[in-house]
């Protein structure tokens, strides 16, 4: 993990999402947790992702997310050259999605 970004505050909200067992249970926490605007940003980020994995041109992206060309830039920086946490999501979600 970044260790500019570690810290006491953030180990403890990991443990509490890590408790988190179902959807339901997630929506609930993060309502409380963050407001809508938030989680829009963050799903439309998490969106993003999904979709430069799928190898979707930024076009495509913006018209299907809204998303603006510097949060797809961001996100695509974050996929090519951060810390591999996209690509353990989406390794995990095949083999989910085949098993199903």
């Amino acid at each position: 993990m970044n260790s500019r970004i570690k810290d006491k505050y953030l180990d403890d909200l990991f443990e509490a999402i890590l408790l988190l067992e179902t959807e339901e249970e997630c929506y609930n926490f993060f309502e409380d947790l963050c407001t809508v605007l938030e989680l829009r940003s963050l799903s439309q980020r998490y969106q993003v992702a999904k979709m430069l994995n799928d190898r979707n041109v930024y076009s495509d992206i913006v018209s299907e997310t809204g998303a603006s060309t510097a949060t797809i830039s961001r996100v695509n920086r974050s996929i090519n050259y951060g810390s591999n946490g996209y690509a353990v999501v989406f390794d995990r979600l095949k083999k989910k999605h085949e098993n199903d």
